[in-house]
């Protein structure tokens, strides 16, 4: 049962008003414009739900990849993008892409990505330790964007030795970005741990000029309520707790509201949601066989905690047409209620204690030399 609160204040982003105060994160393959359609769909159209991370590179190359990703459908409003970069250059000029081809209506700029091929090349949450590049890349990005909102996501710091956050949400404050979104982990506890709610809300006293949302741990509707109540923080961003589960943002408008229980779908209800989101994926790829197995990878987050078996999870996994995926669904025990325990960690979960760097990047914070447009990645999705 799903414990209400008093009604959270509005979250202003710039000319935006997200309420209730719930973001979906950017996710690699994840958040593309399928994903965020069902999400939207269970909110009511309530919420922010941002864009798989673009590669500022890839934007102004016009990539045929990061061309797909960044299409919103018309009922998207705010349109959001989260992009990547780490030349301050290329970030603005692709700032200024969006804004003149009318592309996004709110940007986001990734500070927060642990995977080793981003920070190795001093990207994601490896790049605010660069206080001056990390101040150069906002700078340009605020500049560029004229009256579009510029938030950004960060992670705690390297490792507990090098954090950097208070330090970042300060550069953030004085460049004019409008809301920055920390996730409660350093890089090297990648998505390992325990997420630290108490530097969410350190930061939340340290910037109070903008607002501050929280990320990390957030699997249930509960969650984002102890979360906004424990750390006064401004809004939720929820990742992987809504892998295989997009009708919790239902439940938290529900929650937030104060209008009604949380959802608990039958495992009927479920399969009628998988069988919904592989046929999105088809039609927006443009190929139903390639929409299906790209699916896949959400099968196992979908049926966590109900009983199928082994054999039964194999088949599924290896479907490859919306028929065979609705005549394997239609062999299951439909009728089994929501399990107890299904909900908690999904997605990657175990930590990554060495951090993949460029060499030398720790040994002075503001020597910047030998870090440009080369290190841009060249595709966007992570």
């Amino acid at each position: 049962m799903t414990t209400f609160a008093p009604a959270p204040a509005p979250l202003r982003i710039g000319p935006h008003t997200v309420l209730p105060p719930v973001v979906l994160a950017p996710m690699a393959g994840i958040t593309n414009a399928p994903f965020r359609t069902l999400c939207r769909e269970f909110s009511g159209g309530k919420g922010l739900f941002v864009s798989e991370m673009i590669t500022t590179r890839a934007l102004v190359e016009r990539n045929e990849k990061t061309m797909q990703l960044i299409h919103f459908d018309a009922s998207e409003t705010p349109r959001s993008i989260q992009l990547y970069g780490v030349d301050p250059v290329t970030v603005g000029k692709a700032v200024r892409m969006i804004v003149e081809e009318d592309l996004a209506d709110h940007i986001d700029l990734n500070f927060g990505c642990p995977v080793p091929k981003v920070t190795r090349k001093g990207g994601g949450s490896a790049l605010p330790y660069k206080r001056p590049l990390f101040r150069a890349i906002l700078k340009e990005a605020v500049a560029g964007a004229g009256d579009l909102p510029v938030t950004i996501k960060m992670r705690k710091g390297i490792d507990d030795d090098h954090l950097t956050y208070l330090d970042a949400g300060r550069i953030a404050v004085e460049e004019g970005v409008k809301a920055v979104a920390l996730h409660g982990r350093t890089t090297a506890q990648h998505y390992g741990g325990t997420a630290d709610w108490e530097a969410i809300a350190r930061l939340k006293e340290h910037v109070p000029e903008i607002p501050v949302l929280g990320n990390g741990d957030i699997w249930s509707a509960d969650d984002a309520l102890r979360m906004m109540r424990e750390t006064g923080c401004d809004g939720v961003v929820v990742g992987r707790g809504c892998l295989g589960r997009p009708w919790l943002f239902g439940d938290l408008v529900s929650a937030f509201e104060g209008t009604g229980d949380r959802r608990a779908p039958t495992l009927r209800e479920v399969a009628d949601v998988m069988l919904r989101h592989a046929t999105l994926l088809g039609e927006w790829i443009g190929d139903e066989s390639r929409g299906v197995i790209d699916f896949r990878k959400h099968v196992a987050w979908y049926l966590k905690g109900f009983a199928v078996g082994s054999q039964m999870r194999r088949n599924l996994a290896v479907t490859s047409s919306l028929e065979e995926l609705g005549a394997q669904l239609r062999e299951l025990d439909l009728d089994q209620p929501w399990p107890d325990g299904a909900d908690g960690p999904r997605g990657r979960t175990s930590g990554n204690n060495r951090v993949a760097l460029p060499d030398g990047w720790l040994k002075d914070p503001y020597d910047c030399a030998g870090v440009g447009a080369e290190a841009e990645l060249d595709t966007s999705g992570g």
